[in-house]
C-alpha cells in the first residue's frame, strides 16, 4: 500500500480492485480541512478517465507490473509487431487502439518498454527522443528565420512537428516523444 501524498503522473496504482495509470497529481491544503491529492486517472482496461480526490484513509495498492525490453519490427494492417530483446522467438502484437498516439514516434527496430499487468498488455513506455527523418517539408524563404516562427513539417511515421524554418526534406530531427516538440536538428539532408 501506498500514501494518499505518494501519488504521482505516471504512475499505475489499484484503487476499489481497479488498475489506473495516475494523469496528473495535485496535493491540496485547504484551511481547516483535511489535506487531499486531486488526481485524474485513467482505468487501463475501459479507458475512461475519471477525477477523485484521495484522502489519508483510502487504501491505494502500487500496481506489480512486469516491464519488458521490446524492439518494434513492423507494422501490417493495424498491428503492430515487437520481439523480446535478447529472445526473438519471444514475438507479440498490438492493435492500434494499444498503441494509440506513440504509434507517432516507432520507427523500425526501435527499442521500447512494454509494461504487463498479471498479463494483460498496459502500455508501452519509448524513449525520451526518438530520431525521425523529415520527408515532407514546405519551402523556406530567405528572411524568415528572422521572425522566430516555426513550420510544420512531416515525419517518417507520418506525425507532424512544428519545426524552425531552416528544416528541409532528407533532414533527421529529434523529436521529444512525450511532448511532441521538435528538439533538435540531428543530421543535415542532402
Amino acid at each position: 500500500m501506498i500514501s494518499y501524498n505518494e501519488v504521482r503522473p505516471g504512475m499505475f496504482i489499484v484503487f476499489e480492485e481497479t488498475l489506473y495509470e495516475v494523469l496528473e497529481a495535485s496535493f491540496l491544503r485547504m484551511q481547516q480541512r483535511k489535506p487531499v491529492m486531486k488526481v485524474k486517472l485513467r482505468d487501463v482496461i475501459g479507458q475512461k478517465v475519471k477525477e477523485l480526490s484521495f484522502q489519508p484513509s483510502d487504501d491505494i495498492g502500487e500496481a506489480d507490473l512486469e516491464r519488458m525490453n521490446a524492439r518494434f519490427l513492423y507494422a501490417r494492417k493495424g498491428e503492430w509487431w515487437f520481439d523480446e530483446v535478447g529472445n526473438p522467438q519471444n514475438r507479440f502484437s498490438l492493435s492500434d487502439e494499444q498503441i494509440g498516439e506513440k504509434k507517432n514516434y516507432l520507427v523500425e527496430q526501435t527499442e521500447i518498454l512494454s509494461i504487463w499487468f498479471n498479463d494483460t498488455f498496459v502500455g508501452i513506455q519509448l524513449p525520451a527522443k526518438i530520431d525521425l527523418e523529415v520527408i515532407e517539408a514546405p519551402p523556406s524563404i530567405k528572411g524568415d528565420t528572422a521572425s522566430g516562427g516555426s513550420k510544420a513539417v512531416t515525419v517518417k511515421t507520418g506525425a507532424r512537428v512544428n519545426t524552425p524554418f531552416f528544416i528541409q526534406t532528407g533532414d533527421i530531427i529529434r523529436v521529444n516523444t512525450e511532448t511532441g516538440e521538435y528538439v533538435e536538428r540531428v543530421e543535415k539532408g542532402v
